[in-house]
């Protein structure tokens, strides 16, 4: 079915809260396919990405792609982390490199005891796809999917090769998908750049688009274990030297600590640009004075009572999991506890341990870095032409609104491929009200329309960027 710019902008332009009926072939298509990634459980501890990989292979292959082209690669010793590498073939001239679309099939675990339904099923109720996976990522799998398989159907020919990765463990787990292909198999996704998940469009309260974004860098995920061991002995008898106590007082000095102010090109920018849409007065003159001066405390703190805008503004640790004791009636011989960080990329993982051991103070307090120490990427310099792509659309698609690049205080599988030389870009025309989708939560979920209109956007974003878009 072809469909013209003109009429994917009056679809676009249709109000954020609706969906108009009946569906497309072409969003049939998309839901059918968001569908059935929902509805298999690729949670790493108890799921299989490989699954969902030979799934979406299988609609491949079913469609005409060559077998060469519709790769199936799962790393050794791990069955269950395949992840999928599917080629379109453009005319590829002057040896012009790919457009990557890059997404991650594995979700986070999900337990049904706490969902009022089935996590794995895909619910359609109140204007919102809920489900796990949902928002993260299996949106943008769908909608790389279905494009890919209706530009097969209508025969479009790009001016360069479309390369789609869909990968696995970006939530944790042993075996990165996209980590595992850059090192083992870059000449397969080795691209001019990729498009990815962590960037999108921001929805005011009440469901006026604010602004677009394009995620150009992002923090640095690293745990921290923090571990306090002791003799022990009888709970009859106390001891000062209490190994939960001890940790207790280590945690409190960690949520008390607050890292400096450590803007990037992209954070500074992002602030810049944003102040011009924020609708709070002292937050949108927080943000100037902070672009202009990274020292001013009085923005950052004005800045720091949105959690948002405090997340970007600095490496941030919080402790997720305690654990400690062995029985009720006896003194605690070991407690440890996660510290999870999200390190400005500007940052290291072994700098923020060094600044944990500052915070806690304690040479009692054994502190380790969880994995292999990491260090930020460098941001991705936007593409000029990715960006007047985006801004185009945007500004055709949801009015005058600003296309502003940002850093993710959340990781993606950006950083691997930014670390093996691939330039990688969040941008999905996918709106929501700020943490709405609840991703990584209960009732995760998406808006309807908001599914649909990514669909097209990026069906018309990567039709631009890789040559011969449709008119």
């Amino acid at each position: 079915m072809r469909r013209s710019l003109a009429s994917v902008a009056l679809l676009l332009a249709a109000p954020l809260g609706a969906q108009s009926s009946p569906l497309t072939p072409h969003q049939q298509l998309a839901r059918s396919v968001y569908e059935e990634l929902v509805e298999i459980n690729t949670v790493d501890s108890v799921g299989n990405v490989t699954t969902a990989a030979r799934a979406m292979a299988k609609r491949f292959r079913d469609a005409g792609f060559p077998a060469s082209d519709v790769q199936v690669l799962v790393p050794p010793n791990h069955p269950d982390k395949g992840n999928l590498v599917v080629r379109y073939h453009g005319r590829a001239p002057n040896g012009s490199k790919p457009i990557l679309l890059l997404a991650h099939l594995d979700v986070v675990a999900a337990n049904r005891a706490d969902w009022p339904r089935d996590p794995f099923t895909l619910h359609e109720e109140n204007g919102y796809f809920l489900g796990r996976g949902t928002s993260d990522d299996k949106a943008m799998a769908a909608i790389f999917v279905a494009n890919m398989l209706d530009w097969k159907k209508e025969g479009w020919v790009p001016e360069r090769d479309v390369v789609l990765a869909l990968t696995a463990d970006e939530e944790g787990g042993p075996a990165n998908g996209a980590e595992w292909l850059a090192t083992e198999h870059k000449p397969l996704i080795d691209a001019a750049y990729a498009i990815n998940e962590g960037g999108g469009g921001t929805l005011t309260p009440d469901g006026k688009p604010l602004f677009h974004s394009i995620q150009a860098t992002e923090k640095v995920y690293t745990d921290y274990t923090f571990t306090v061991t002791n003799p022990g002995g009888h709970s009859s008898v106390p001891r000062p030297d209490n190994a939960i106590y001890q940790l207790a007082e280590a945690l409190g000095r960690v949520q008390h600590y607050t890292f400096p102010v450590a803007l990037n090109p992209i954070t500074r920018g992002f602030f810049e640009q944003t102040a011009k849409v924020e609708t709070r007065p002292e937050m949108a003159a927080a943000m100037r004075a902070l672009a202009a001066n990274p020292a001013d405390a009085t923005a950052a703190a004005t800045l720091s009572k949105d959690d948002r805008y405090a997340s970007m503004l600095r490496t941030s640790c919080v402790a997720t999991r305690l654990a400690g004791g062995h029985a009720n009636n006896a003194l605690p011989q070991r407690a440890t506890a996660n510290v999870n960080c999200r390190i400005a990329p500007t940052s290291t993982s072994l700098e923020t341990l060094a600044a944990l051991q500052r915070a806690v103070g304690d040479t009692g307090v054994k502190i380790e870095i969880v994995g292999a120490p990491r260090v930020g990427a460098t941001p991705s310099a936007i593409d000029p032409g990715l960006l007047g792509a985006v801004t185009s659309l945007t500004k055709q698609t949801w009015g005058d609104i600003p296309v502003i690049p940002t850093m993710s205080t959340g990781a993606t599988d950006g950083r691997p491929l930014r670390a093996a030389g691939i330039p990688t870009y969040g941008v999905s025309g996918l709106f929501s009200v700020p943490g709405e989708g609840n991703a990584h939560g209960r009732d995760e979920k998406l808006r309807v329309k908001s599914f649909y209109d990514g669909l097209s956007f990026l069906d018309q974003l990567v039709r631009r960027v890789a040559g011969s878009p449709k008119a």
